[in-house]
């Protein structure tokens, strides 16, 4: 017999995305699982909706712990020898607990699997596209050894999940789980990426929705990657050809400053090289757009990746280095 596998899915006022969140992961064909709902003190129609589903447990909080508090306490409810971690407004793909079982069954007992979203979301406006591609791109580069493994679709022993503390409840809003997998690779577990495992994820986003997205994610990695050291690694969706984008788009706007203030030639030299450096390190970056819908979504990807996505991620980069002496990564 396959062990029992324990999908856990935290929400906080999920209204409008946990009813199909447990349709899609029903609707899995594979059979042995139990899906156990950690809800974080909802205050919309969250919990009557997970109520409706005789199949799924529910875990009620108090008080407010955050989505990191949540999946602890799911995990501890749940019974199954593998937990599958998933968000609430993620919509797991039918073969998506089959895989992660297959997967987990060919590894050694301190590795943990990951998942990532769809190459495309169907359905979602352009700014929900291009985000999904651009986390499907960035958390597949390195299948055998990523840097880290996202809390949407991440795959652990739950002997292992016990052992090592879970995920840390003191922490910042965003990213604990990028904390908890360096602290399982400190630790000697091996970090796996599968991406036979997919779930697609609701974003919902709207222009201004995608920038304050990347806003906050800059801003707060940010904290993070100076805590941690790392600023200059190739780090999941704080990826190397994002930050070779930003800084890109950066030096054009201060050269371009340069030569309006003195007319001289000599401060749009660099551009050329500047921009060439830039399409070659985003190239695997643009085909993801160009298999995720053609030309028709990789134009309007490479016009706003380049020009316009760094914005909010230079500025959240440079709040995060402003807040990072006062508030570190708490």
């Amino acid at each position: 017999m396959p062990p029992l596998i324990s999908v856990v899915i935290p929400v906080r006022n999920g209204r409008t995305t946990i009813g199909r969140c447990l349709e899609a992961a029903l609707a899995s064909d594979f059979d042995d699982f139990e899906i156990v709902v950690a809800d974080d003190c909802s205050t919309d129609e969250t919990v009557s909706i997970v109520e409706r589903f005789p199949r799924v447990r529910l875990v009620r909080l108090s008080p407010h712990r955050g989505a990191a508090g949540a999946r602890n306490a799911g995990a501890a409810a749940a019974t199954g020898e593998i937990l599958f971690f998933i968000d609430a407004d993620c919509l797991l793909m039918p073969d998506a607990v089959r895989n992660a079982a297959r997967a987990m069954a060919d590894q050694e007992p301190r590795t943990v699997v990951g998942g990532t979203y769809t190459l495309d979301a169907p359905g979602e406006s352009f700014y929900g596209r291009f985000q999904s591609a651009f986390i499907h791109h960035s958390e597949t580069k390195y299948v055998r050894a990523p840097d880290y493994i996202a809390s949407h679709a991440l795959v652990i022993r739950a002997a292992t999940f016990r052992a090592t503390g879970g995920f840390p409840e003191q922490f910042m809003p965003i990213i604990e789980d990028v904390e908890y997998a360096h602290r399982l690779r400190r630790t000697g577990h091996r970090l796996v990426m599968d991406p036979r495992i997919l779930v697609r994820h609701v974003f919902d986003f709207t222009l201004w929705r995608s920038l304050r997205n990347g806003f906050k994610k800059s801003r707060f990695w940010t904290r993070y990657s100076l805590f941690n050291k790392d600023v200059l690694t190739d780090s999941g969706t704080a990826s190397f050809e994002l930050k070779v984008a930003t800084a890109t788009l950066g030096l054009t706007i201060l050269l371009l400053l340069g030569w309006l203030l003195s007319g001289g030639a000599l401060w749009l030299w660099p551009l050329p090289v500047l921009w060439a450096g830039n399409l070659a390190v985003s190239w695997g970056l643009l085909r993801a757009f160009w298999r995720a819908g053609g030309t028709g979504l990789l134009l309007p990807c490479l016009a706003y990746y380049l020009l316009v996505y760094p914005v909010p991620v230079g500025l959240g980069a440079v709040v995060g280095l402003l807040e990072y002496p006062r508030k570190g990564i708490h």
